[in-house]
């Protein structure tokens, strides 16, 4: 199995500030908007060196939504924050008129995604996103892993010209990548190639699936690990090549187990592919409130779970 390296906990919100920051030095264009939350948000440093490329919108998220679809139409490339329960299901309307419609050039960035936003609870946690914003004509997906990628996921999009929608969460996980990597938007990530079965994860969930890929090593099971950091537009022809080659697939992700990732590949798959496939998700139900570690063992979201997934798909082959 090749190895990655913690090379300590760092929350992907943090990676999202430092790559807005480098995006703004880079291009005069980009504008950041938030709604009330620069510290949630992590962005200081923009707001600190480009006072005059900041908005704060305050409590007002579907203004806020407005406001960057005209600043896109003008030119600028506008990076909106918000939680990502507050910045997909409070203005999904305005979303969808105003920017998806329009294909305007607009950033929704997504804090305190999925369940680990833990202790605030179901309320401001939001499963759902993903399939929300999915569903938008021509709306790029994104949901990368660490702080490393969440820099250069935010770094890449700034040169993208259309609608992204950017995932990211509170909490500080594993920072494994590497921190110069390029970001490539739709492109799968080979994480350990392997043979009997193959691992498709993404976000928070792609540590656990390495951790996953280490437990299945010592029982003589070799995964195949893919980072699907953009999970819209989808790699679909490295899903299929690798579910060609392992016959077996496990489908892991911080999110309800309807229009997220699982679906997505179970779609592709079953048009030219068929393969078994086993899902970790967070089933059909709401968040609780919790640290975001019991939250994870409780909907299942650990490695132990996709280990025991991992080995149920090769049993159906």
């Amino acid at each position: 199995m090749k190895q990655y390296t913690n090379s300590g906990n760092k929350d992907t919100r943090s990676g999202f500030g430092a790559g807005l920051f480098e995006a703004g030095k880079e291009n005069g264009n980009v504008v950041a908007m938030t709604a009330d939350l620069i510290g949630s948000l992590k962005m200081e440093a923009f707001v600190e060196a480009f006072p005059e490329r900041f908005v704060q919108c305050g409590i007002a998220e579907a203004n806020m939504v407005g406001a960057a679809a005209g600043l896109a139409i003008s030119g600028k490339i506008p990076f909106i924050g918000s939680f990502a329960e507050f910045v997909t299901g409070r203005v999904y309307d305005q979303i969808r008129q105003e920017v998806a419609y329009g294909n305007a050039n607009v950033k929704i960035c997504a804090s305190h995604a999925g369940i680990t936003l833990g202790e605030d609870g179901a309320t401001h946690q939001t499963m759902e996103d993903i399939a929300l914003m999915r569903a938008l004509p021509g709306m790029v997906v994104i949901n990368p892993c660490d702080y490393n990628q969440t820099k250069a996921a935010t770094m890449a999009i700034a040169g993208y010209e259309g609608p992204v929608y950017l995932r990211f969460g509170r909490p500080g996980v594993p920072n494994f990548t590497s921190p110069d990597q390029k970001f490539e938007i739709g492109k799968a990530i080979m994480m350990n190639e392997g043979n009997d079965v193959t691992i498709f994860a993404t976000g928070h969930l792609v540590w656990e699936a390495l951790q996953a890929c280490q437990m299945l090593e010592e029982e003589g099971i070799s995964a195949e690990i893919i980072d699907i950091a953009t999970i819209k537009p989808l790699d679909e022809e490295a899903v299929v090549a690798s579910a060609r080659k392992t016959g077996a697939v496990v489908c892991a992700e911080e999110h309800n187990m309807y229009g997220g990732l699982g679906e997505l590949i179970a779609g592709v798959l079953a048009l030219s592919c068929p393969t078994p496939v086993e899902y970790i998700n967070g089933g059909d139900r709401f968040g609780q409130s919790g640290t975001p570690a019991e939250l994870m063992k409780a909907y299942g979201l650990d490695a132990a779970h996709i280990a025991e997934a991992a080995k149920k798909a090769i049993s159906r082959k």
